[in-house]
């Protein structure tokens, strides 16, 4: 086990395991949180990887080919725990337009950032950018240890604490969480149900530099085998997300790179020219689930531990940040309030919050790629229709832009613009 200080304790109040995105995001909410009510909470996160080497990112360096679509919430979150200023430091890529479009019909959609007096949609970010950037923070905090390159043997439950074995040692902690993903460990050990099925498809990821100018605007276009998103990145770079059948993700990565960039210039209709350069590619199997249940006796579940989607929309991570951001809130509340923050109470707040704000997003994108995800005919001419029609509904279309942004539903304070931002002493909404 790696911890930045060389004196790991024993005993903590608050264990993350799993320290990706959204496991980090908790530690650095938590770490304010308590701060804020006046506690010294003793953080651990624990990670199999070793993550102790992530550095901030030079200009040099190659593009991440896991990027995030970080929405308005998602960078209040970043902002109001302090790790905003690294990542723009490093590399962010504001985009202010969207265009969306089918492969059969002449039907678009497009989105303005100006049109809702916005500097932007939203930005997208490689997600190195971002950990890097945390886990600065991270290692600045006296309470928050980080235990790398060992996996949690075992956990067992002992008079509201849970008892820890990583790597031959014991370790104890009142809260766990598990922020370790899909396949979460936590949640098989819990015994927590997931509902939901494998969409047959996979996600092809790579980064291409166009001829012509990506002009800061999101574009994607939905084919009969799925939809293909060009992502502004910074020198002219866009990050490709394609989602289609896993055979045809699978011969996609294997081609050699000129037949990929004639494949790919055709499926995007060459909208920004010749591709000039492609990355390495990978590819990622794509799931929806949500978790029967988000807590358990003195645990929580966050991000995609607790739920998974089709990232035609973008929205996995926000949802996994806007979780690790409302379960922070719950835990300050209680501390001020005198409560315990493993109770079932506490728990329960969050799970009730959490889980109805993210089953109305999984849902609606669900509904999205299955109503685009099928070349019937009569459908076609359905989807082609409405588009023209919501490409007009100017009211319609502001809102349903605000929500993707992250500016409307029940959103944790520190997701909120300043102006919004309640006092942190607020009371807790029982759910």
């Amino acid at each position: 086990m790696s911890d930045p200080t060389n004196t790991v304790p024993t005993e903590f109040d608050i264990t993350i395991i799993g320290g990706g995105l959204v496991g980090a995001t908790l530690a650095c909410a938590l770490a304010d949180a308590s701060s804020k009510a006046n506690q010294d909470l003793n953080i651990a996160i624990i990670d199999p990887h070793d993550l102790s080497g992530i550095k901030p990112l030079t200009a040099a360096d190659d593009f991440d080919v896991r990027v995030s679509a970080i929405t308005r919430a998602s960078q209040h979150i970043f902002e109001a725990i302090g790790v905003w200023p690294s990542m723009v430091k490093q590399r962010v890529s504001p985009f202010r337009q969207m265009h969306v479009w089918e492969e059969a019909g002449n039907s678009e959609i497009h989105f303005d950032s100006a049109v809702l007096s916005e500097s932007q949609l939203g930005h997208i970010i490689e997600n190195s950018v971002m950990l890097s950037s945390l886990y600065d923070k991270l290692r600045q905090l006296s309470n928050v240890h980080l235990l790398f390159g060992e996996p949690c043997k075992s956990m067992q439950l002992d008079n509201d604490q849970w008892q820890l074995v990583v790597a031959d040692k014991k370790l104890s902690t009142k809260l766990l969480v598990g922020a370790d993903g899909s396949q979460s460990w936590v949640r098989r050990q819990l015994g927590i149900t997931t509902r939901g099925w494998d969409y047959n498809h996979t996600a092809l990821v790579t980064t291409v530099k166009t001829e012509a100018s990506h002009q800061e605007t999101a574009w994607q276009r939905f084919l009969a085998t799925g939809p293909l998103a060009f992502l502004p990145l910074t020198k002219g770079y866009s990050s490709i997300v394609w989602s289609t059948q896993p055979e045809l993700a699978a011969a996609l990565q294997a081609m050699p790179e000129e037949a990929f960039k004639a494949e790919l210039e055709q499926a995007f209709e060459s909208r920004l020219g010749s591709i000039l350069e492609v990355g390495k590619r990978a590819c990622f199997p794509l799931r929806f689930f949500m978790a029967d249940s988000y807590i358990g006796d003195s645990v929580a579940l966050v991000g995609d531990a607790a739920h998974t989607m089709h990232p035609l929309a973008g929205q996995g991570v926000n949802l996994g940040l806007l979780d690790a951001a409302s379960l922070a809130q719950v835990i300050e509340q209680a501390l001020v309030s005198g409560q315990r923050l493993n109770s079932h109470k506490v728990l329960r707040q969050y799970e009730r919050w959490r889980k109805a704000e993210n089953a109305s997003m999984l849902v609606m994108v669900d509904q999205i790629q299955r109503l685009f995800g099928t070349g019937h005919t009569g459908l076609r001419w359905l989807r082609n229709t409405g588009m023209r029609w919501f490409e007009q509904m100017s009211p319609l279309k502001h809102q349903i832009i605000d929500y993707a942004m992250g500016l409307h539903g029940d959103l944790p304070r520190i997701a909120k613009p300043d102006e919004m931002q309640a006092s942190t002493g607020e009371a807790v909404i029982e759910r």
